[in-house]
C-alpha cells in the first residue's frame, strides 16, 4: 500500500483544486491541478470541462485514455 498523497495546497482565488486519478497499467497515480472555478461552473461534470473547454485544455495536458477519475478536493 502506497503513502497517502500529500494534502494540496490552498487553491488560488478562482479557482478550485480538482484530483485526478489516471490508471496505468494496473496502477494508479494521482494529481492534483487547480482549474478556473468559473469555467467548471458551466459544466455538469468536471469530466465535460477537462474535455471540452478550451480555457483548460490549453492549460493542461490531460491523457484523456487513463483518466478514471476526476472529482473537486474538499478542504
Amino acid at each position: 500500500m502506497s503513502a497517502p498523497a500529500p494534502a494540496p495546497a490552498p487553491a488560488p482565488a478562482g479557482r478550485v483544486a480538482v484530483r485526478l486519478v489516471f490508471a496505468d497499467r494496473g496502477a494508479f497515480h494521482e494529481t492534483t491541478v487547480r482549474l478556473p472555478a468559473d469555467v467548471l461552473a458551466r459544466y455538469d461534470r468536471i469530466i465535460d470541462a477537462l474535455r471540452e473547454d478550451a480555457a483548460i485544455t490549453a492549460e493542461i495536458y490531460l491523457d484523456k485514455r487513463r483518466l478514471v477519475a476526476a472529482f473537486l478536493e474538499v478542504d
